[in-house]
């Protein structure tokens, strides 16, 4: 995970979550721009399963967005910013009665549709037993496919280290693949139990959700021309711009729905997230 940073006493925390496979490490692209442009702490925290957070017994997303909350400070507001997996966890922290006032979520390229082989993949996948290899660089190749970043991040770059973990000379995924079986969000019944401001967005080329299926939630929608599934991997400006539409303001609860594209600068695949 990446600490947060010491920022000012009184603003929200901005917490970043992952997708499915990955870790809080996944946005340290975005790191110094955080440092220059938002006004207060901010924590990328490893979820349940992954990095270097312990599993869970069984996998839900309360139970992802309860071990959030538990890593927050008492008292802590937050501005929750989540990719795929880490989206609805975010959705579900807002929506549940977690302790922890959210004062709005940006939810970033969110599975909305799942097909019956899709579950069922997911389902197999977290059956299966953990896969060990003989050195550090096939282990990196397949966290990069297992995170969807193959293509995005070299198998050398440093946010790959915190997916591995090595033991007796041999390397493993540091994800428990029993996460996979988090299942299908209801997206409908957790926006339903929010009263905070919600943005939904999407890479113009991810092939994970399309706007069409977002704009069924009745909550803003934000597409991010030329980008993909891991649109905060691929332009990190682009994404953070999204919390500007969504900053409360005073006399207001709800942000006003931007228009396609509205607040992107202008430009993946995570695993069943």
């Amino acid at each position: 995970m990446i600490e947060e940073s010491p920022g000012r006493d009184g603003r929200p925390v901005l917490l970043l979550l992952h997708g499915m496979g990955a870790t809080g490490d996944v946005w340290l692209p975005g790191a110094s721009l955080l440092e220059q442009q938002w006004p207060g702490r901010w924590s990328a925290p490893d979820l349940a399963g992954h990095g270097g957070a312990s599993a869970l017994p069984e996998y839900s997303f309360a139970g992802l967005a309860g071990r959030v909350a538990g890593g927050l400070g008492a008292g802590d507001r937050v501005v929750v910013l989540g990719h795929s997996l880490g989206g609805v966890v975010g959705l579900a922290l807002a929506a549940a009665s977690q302790g922890v006032p959210v004062d709005a979520v940006v939810g970033l390229g969110i599975k909305a549709v799942w097909s019956p082989e899709e579950l069922a993949r997911a389902g197999d996948l977290a059956t299966r037993p953990v896969t060990w290899f003989a050195t550090r660089g096939e282990a990196a190749r397949r966290y990069l496919r297992v995170s969807g970043l193959a293509g995005l991040v070299a198998p050398d770059h440093p946010m790959v280290d915190a997916g591995l973990r090595q033991a007796d000379g041999r390397w493993r995924l540091a994800m428990d693949p029993a996460a996979f079986a988090v299942g299908e969000p209801d997206l409908t019944a957790l926006l339903a139990a929010i009263d905070v401001p919600v943005l939904l967005a999407r890479g113009e080329h991810d092939p994970m959700v399309s706007d069409a299926q977002l704009k069924e939630y009745g909550v803003p929608v934000a597409t991010l021309p030329g980008l993909g599934h891991n649109a905060h991997v691929e332009d990190p400006a682009a994404v953070l711009a999204l919390l500007d539409t969504v900053r409360p303001h005073p006399k207001t609860s709800r942000a006003a729905p931007p228009r396609s594209g509205e607040g992107a600068h202008g430009v993946g695949a995570d695993g069943p997230a």
